[in-house]
């Protein structure tokens, strides 16, 4: 071996070269010619470039034989380490593992430091392309700390950390990645990678005569989609092989999943920016609001901000605004407006969540078409373990949908059922029932199948009992046989569905039991959607009617059709059924204060620098609608719990307390014992409690009259003030010279000195002060 010779590189064609050899493996370079003629080379200057020529040739014969010696193994005697060396600068992962499997030989021997920088150098090329014993050595060199540096740790680390799929998944991305990169570029524009998808398709170096499969058509979609799914205009093996882990994972780019068949083409690639009017409101109708909704803000705001908010005082609008909902907020309020809402809000969340579903299911689609692609190349790939990560990574629909669930459960018994279009609301349940189980995986379909025989079965026995007509024999598979009390708040009917019930629980356990239980959320998660849709189709549809059935059913079919005559007389009708509730229920006042007070409240949040309408619109859309519906009802229920736990606490009990035992210690005697001050701290616990006494009244005075509306009408210029106390209050009588009553008469002769049309006293809150005077005997 020549001493002056430049240093041999690893770096083929095939992979990419190693990083930069570190600082202080150039500094000990020197130290043997043997070793200089072995290093790999970075892609900057050459090692050996940098050692200076070898002052002492005794060492080399020796050194040069124990390479010859330890070089190569012992499968591969007859392989001179040369060879084996040029093998793996062209690529070879078994070449390159034994190359690093040398130099950490060597560096037991001699320069540790630099002989193991260059093995993990080779072992973390033989690592990029999946090979295992690469990895098992570099896991040990990094626990000894051997040959790792600040620049190669981080990289060895994650090479470590991968699993058993990510490291098939990386041998497959390679080879797709040097089949779409024919030339074996270190980076490929996109747009060529695009031009070679086809070749991934071809076997044996040449394509199969007559039509192109379906299943590979499908694959040659999602592979153009897969490499530009990355905004990057060019891409390395590594960012290649990046977004195969992303998959392996279960994470899959949202361009990944395959659309229909027949999308516009002309219009891929172009944003809501790039598109007409038209187009832009039907691709992308929240852009097109939002565009005209900033417009509308600039002209308006622009125009006629500065007078308007000088005009209109915003100052007491939100105190205003709060003092007429919260006049209305009573017990009787809550208990038929609250449920209806939290069911609505619940049955609108379940269905986004179950289309969200649906979109996965395209997802999952994409992923086994993936999966298929992939195998083609690495036959070791585990489709199991991917598959239980795309599941455990597309879980949060599915969670959603059951916290709705619980909201509909909890609020639909208490709900007012005639004000829930129960039919057809059934109907619904019952097309999502059956598209739900349609979208299942088939991996469980044995169990799927029977489970939801036996749940439907079991809706139809609880059924039977309904039905107009009299079949005794039938009906009897519905009725309950007997009751068997479980615990204090549940009680168990012991029927036919009762039983069908308990089977239907084995077939969950047996779902959940599949993949060492990695079923639950594989296969027992998904089908709970399909499992509680049947379940609110069979409760709704006992409130339901067939008549009503019948429209339900026409008026769908109808709605298919006839779609947008159906909506604009919908709206129309909805309008004036909306307007006729409102006028007869008189809240009209309030929503004329709703809508005259938002105006300058929304005009002064615009004039805010560090307020956007359009950002904060922006930012809700971007978030889930899904969790700001479930948002809003904890908020509803929290609240309508603490007001109702409010009014219940403020209710006192029937007390036994007499006036004597009431008297004695905190009466006027107890006064004259001590003093009133310390006898009111002390019968302060008292309070909420009823004292049942006998006395005589006095006199009755009004101690304080509050009235919030009053006070901030007063706030307002007259002009509107006059016209908020004739909205809201009563105008004052005219002055007859007979035939009024005392009070018109006395309201008349106010009217001149009050100076305002109207009164709003109806709002005042009166505070009494009652006394009363207690027999001595007592």
């Amino acid at each position: 071996m020549d001493p002056s010779a430049r240093t041999p590189s690893p770096s083929g064609p095939q992979p990419p070269p190693p990083p930069q050899p570190q600082a202080r493996a150039r500094l000990n370079a020197t130290s043997s010619v043997e070793q200089k003629s072995e290093v790999p080379r970075a892609p900057g200057p050459d090692v050996g470039d940098a050692a200076a020529p070898a002052t002492r040739p005794a060492p080399r014969a020796d050194s040069q034989e124990r390479v010859d010696r330890t070089g190569p193994m012992k499968a591969d005697m007859e392989i001179p380490f040369e060879e084996l060396l040029e093998k793996a600068k062209a690529g070879n992962p078994k070449a390159q593992t034994e190359v690093g499997k040398h130099y950490l030989q060597l560096a037991s021997d001699m320069d540790e430091e630099l002989n193991s920088c260059t093995a993990v150098d080779w072992l973390t090329l033989a690592a990029k392309q999946g090979r295992r014993e690469a990895v098992r050595l570099l896991r040990r060199c990094l626990a000894d700390r051997r040959g790792i540096t600040s620049e190669n740790e981080q990289e060895v680390r994650q090479l470590c950390s991968e699993t058993e799929l990510e490291r098939a998944v990386r041998k497959a991305a390679l080879v797709m990645y040097w089949k779409l990169n024919p030339r074996k570029k270190k980076q490929v524009a996109v747009h060529e990678l695009l031009e070679n998808v086809g070749q991934v398709n071809e076997h044996d170096g040449g394509t199969q005569p007559g039509p192109v499969p379906k299943s590979l058509q499908k694959q040659r979609r999602v592979l153009e989609r897969l490499v530009s799914s990355e905004s990057k205009n060019y891409i390395a093996q590594d960012d290649f092989v990046e977004i195969a882990k992303k998959y392996a994972k279960g994470i899959i780019p949202a361009n990944v999943v395959l659309e229909d068949d027949d999308d516009d083409d002309e219009l891929a690639g172009k944003g809501p920016e790039d598109l007409p009017l038209r187009l832009k409101v039907v691709k992308f109708p929240l852009h097109a609001i939002m565009e005209i909704k900033e417009h509308l803000i600039d002209v308006a705001s622009r125009a006629g901000m500065h007078w308007l908010s000088t005009i209109v005082p915003t100052h007491h609008i939100n105190a205003l605004i709060f003092f007429f909902i919260i006049s209305n907020l009573t017990i009787d309020f809550f208990a038929f407006f609250v449920p209806l809402v939290v069911f609505y809000l619940s049955f609108v969340s379940m269905v986004i969540c179950t289309l969200k579903v649906f979109q996965d299911c395209k997802a999952w689609e994409s992923f086994h078409t993936l999966t298929g692609l992939l195998l083609r190349f690495e036959p070791d790939l585990d489709v199991e373990q991917a598959e239980g990560n795309f599941s455990w990574n597309h879980l949060e629909p599915y969670v959603h949908f059951l916290l709705s669930v619980v909201f509909v459960i909890f609020s639909f018994p208490v709900a007012s059922k005639d004000w829930i279009p129960c039919s057809e609301l059934a109907v619904v349940s019952v097309f999502f029932t059956v598209t739900s189980y349609m979208s299942l995986s088939t991996s469980a379909e044995p169990y799927t199948r029977r489970a939801l025989v036996t749940e439907v079965a079991a809706g139809l026995l609880s059924l039977l009992p309904t039905l107009p007509f009299d079949w005794r024999p039938l009906k009897l598979l519905g009725q309950t046989f007997f009751t068997m009390p479980v615990g204090h708040f549940v009680i168990l009917n012991v029927s036919v569905p009762c039983l069908l019930y308990l089977y239907l629980f084995f077939l969950f356990f047996r779902m959940a039991q599949l993949r060492n239980f990695k079923g639950t959320y594989c296969y027992l998660v998904p089908y709970l959607v399909c499992f509680m849709w049947c379940e609110l189709s069979v409760v709704i549809l006992l409130e339901s009617t067939g008549l009503g059935l019948i429209r339900a059913s026409i008026g769908y079919f109808l709605f298919l059709f006839a779609l947008p005559i159906l909506v604009a007389g919908l709206a129309l009708m909805g309008v004036v059924q909306f307007a006729r509730w409102f006028v007869s229920l008189e809240l009209t006042k309030i929503a004329v204060t709703v809508v005259v007070c938002s105006v300058p409240l929304l005009f002064r949040w615009w004039t805010k620098a560090n307020f956007s309408v359009v950002g904060m619109v922006k930012s809700l859309t971007r978030s889930s609608i899904v969790k700001l519906i479930l948002v809003w009802i904890t908020a509803i229920v929290l609240f309508c719990w603490f007001y109702v736990y409010r009014s219940e606490g403020m209710k006192v009990y029937n007390s036994t307390l007499t006036w004597p035992q009431y008297s004695f210690l905190c009466g006027p005697r107890a006064w004259k014992e001590t003093n009133m001050a310390r006898t009111q701290i002390l019968c302060s616990h008292l309070e909420g409690h009823r004292v049942t006494w006998t006395g005589r009244f006095k006199y009755v005075r009004v101690t304080d009259i509050d009235n919030s509306a009053e006070a901030a009408i007063n706030m307002l210029p007259f002009f509107i003030g006059d016209w908020m106390r004739c909205l809201y209050g009563e105008a004052y009588p005219a002055c007859s010279p007979a035939g009024a009553s005392t009070a018109e008469q006395e309201l008349c002769r106010l009217k001149l000195l009050a100076k305002h049309p109207c009164h709003i006293k109806r709002f005042d809150r009166y505070k009494f002060e009652i006394t009363v005077g207690m027999p001595r005997t007592a």
